[in-house]
C-alpha cells in the first residue's frame, strides 16, 4: 500500500529565525518528556534530516552532533515525571516545549511545532501535523530530543539494570511491565500512568 503523500507545507514567515520544535517521550511509563527547539542555518544545510523514529540510533547520534555544530541555535529541555503527574502529559509536554524555546540562545521569531496544537508560547507560529517529516527544523528538533531522552534512559538503565530501560526506553513493553510487577516502581516512574498506578495500588 503506497503511503499517502503529505500536502505541501505553507509557512507564513520569510525571516531567518524560524525554530522547529518537537518532543519525545509522551508514551513511556518512566522519566521526563524531552523537547528541543532548533534554528537551522540556511547557509549550512544538513543532509538526511528526517523523523528521528525513522533513523537508526547511529544515524541519529551522527546527526545530533552535526545539528549541534551547524545550527544557528538549539536548546533541549524537559518536564519531569513529577511534573507529568501534577499537570498531565499533555500540559507537561507543552511546558517542556516552552522551556526549550525560552532556552534558545538566539531568540526565535517564528515557531514550527510538531503536532496539532501550539504550546502556548508568545512567539507566533503554527502547528504542523507530521512536522518531523515535513520540515528540516522540526526533524532536527526531534533528533536532538530523541538522542537526549535515549541517553537519559541509558543512564537510568545503568543505575537500575533489571528494568531494561536501554532496550525499551521506558515504553510499556512486555519486558518493562514484567519488571514493574517483580521489582516495583522507581521514583522516576510516572505514577499517574495506568500500569504504574495499578502496581502502586497492589504494593
Amino acid at each position: 500500500m503506497k503511503p499517502r503523500e503529505l500536502p505541501p507545507l505553507v509557512i507564513d514567515y520569510a525571516g531567518e529565525r524560524l525554530a522547529g520544535v518537537d518532543e519525545v517521550g509522551r508514551g513511556p511509563l518512566v522519566g521526563s518528556v524531552v523537547a528541543a527547539a532548533v534554528i537551522l542555518d540556511p547557509s549550512r544545510p544538513i543532509e538526511g534530516l528526517a523523523d528521528s523514529k525513522a533513523l537508526t540510533a547511529r544515524r541519529r547520534e551522527a546527526l545530533d552532533r552535526e545539528i549541534r555544530h551547524a545550527a544557528q541555535a538549539f536548546a533541549v529541555a524537559e518536564a519531569s515525571a513529577d511534573e507529568i503527574d501534577a499537570l498531565n502529559i499533555y500540559h507537561a509536554t507543552h511546558l517542556a516545549m516552552r522551556r526549550a524555546i525560552d532556552a534558545l540562545p538566539l531568540a526565535a521569531e517564528y515557531l514550527l511545532v510538531d503536532g496539532n496544537r501550539m504550546p502556548g508560547h508568545h512567539v507566533p507560529g503554527q502547528a504542523v501535523v507530521k512536522g518531523d517529516a515535513r520540515h528540516p527544523s522540526i526533524a532536527a528538533a526531534s533528533i536532538l530530543a530523541k538522542v537526549a531522552r535515549d541517553n537519559q534512559m541509558a543512564t537510568l538503565d545503568a543505575r537500575h539494570p533489571g528494568y531494561g530501560f536501554a532496550r525499551h526506553k521506558g515504553y510499556p513493553t512486555r519486558e518493562h511491565l514484567a519488571a514493574l510487577q517483580h521489582l516495583g516502581p522507581l521514583p522516576e516512574h510516572r505514577r499517574s500512568f495506568g500500569p504504574v498506578k495499578r502496581q502502586l495500588a497492589l504494593s
